[in-house]
């Protein structure tokens, strides 16, 4: 499917082991990932507060409650749109559509339900420019990218636009405006992310390939080019995540740690083109796992303490 639409009756999956339960709607929303946006968007809403010393707990709960809800409908539709695909592959064929767990009307109504009160909050507690990049945030993910997996490679920097919102969107929540800031810490998760989908896409590139999502590990299975790729973008990464501590909303402490983590992540890439094997990738995307909340976490601690 190309477009977000509600599977026709013909095509519906049996229900299997009774009613739907409240852990299988939970599973729609991809609790790991929306819990990485929900602690983005708080670092960007802190960062853009602390830049003007003030901030306000109400606009901080509807930045956070909005953002969180628009990435959790968001993974709910986008699971919808490609139920039939991850039935073809190991590591999605368990989720709650492909299983029969749960219908894809309902999970449709329930995905469309949680973008809708993410808007609202967007639109009720912070200001227009939070909302509109909001609303590029879910059409980017539904529109461009998940359609995109299915024809190209290119899908993951597609993909890595929406990801990369959320501490954008934090920001504009407390300014009101786009700052330098902003761009650096969209910049910021959006190099991350390169490295980390490449690391899964050499894991799980045979799994991708039955599923028929055409990813770089995909094409080139001699894992040349997703290697190059990864130096590349972590090569990229490195100075830009140094530039909170130029511009002055992070410290000594950040500097040193962004310093140390995006070499250890450009070291991990390097590994992954050199020897181009499942435990390097597995190395990439372990060290990818460590670098985000850190790095994220030592920013927003550094800067608060300014």
């Amino acid at each position: 499917m190309n477009s977000l639409s509600i599977a026709k009756p013909e095509v519906a999956l049996p229900r299997v082991g009774g009613a739907a339960s409240v852990r299988d709607f939970v599973e729609l929303t991809k609790p790991r990932l929306t819990s990485l946006v929900s602690l983005t968007a708080l670092v960007g809403y802190m960062s853009g507060a602390g830049a003007r010393g003030a901030s306000d707990l109400a606009q901080l709960i509807a930045a956070l409650g909005g953002t969180t809800l628009l990435a959790a409908g968001g993974c709910a539709l986008n699971m919808v749109m490609e139920y039939e695909l991850d039935a073809r592959m190991e590591r999605t064929r368990t989720r709650p559509i492909p299983s029969g767990r749960l219908q894809p009307f309902e999970s449709a109504v329930f995905g469309m339900a949680l973008t809708a009160l993410g808007m609202f909050l967007l639109i009720a507690g912070t200001n227009a420019l939070t909302s509109l990049l909001g609303v590029a945030a879910v059409v980017s993910y539904l529109f461009v990218y998940t359609p995109l997996k299915k024809t190209t490679g290119l899908c993951t920097i597609a993909g890595a636009f929406p990801g990369a919102l959320p501490p954008a969107m934090g920001w504009t929540a407390a300014a009101n405006q786009i700052e330098p800031g902003t761009w650096v810490l969209f910049s910021i998760l959006f190099l991350w992310q390169l490295p980390h989908f490449l690391a899964i896409a050499w894991m799980r590139r045979e799994d991708y390939e039955r599923g028929g999502f055409p990813m770089l590990t995909v094409v080139d299975p001699e894992g040349g080019s997703a290697g190059r790729q990864a130096v590349l973008h972590c090569l990229a990464l490195l100075p830009v995540s140094l530039l909170p501590s130029v511009l002055g909303f992070a410290g000594v402490w950040y500097f040193f740690t962004a310093l140390v983590l995006s070499l250890a992540y450009t070291a991990a890439a390097g590994r992954l083109a050199w020897v181009r094997t499942t435990q390097a990738a597995r190395g990439m995307f372990l060290a990818s796992l460590v670098y985000l909340p850190v790095l994220l976490t030592v920013l927003m601690l550094d800067g608060v303490a300014r």
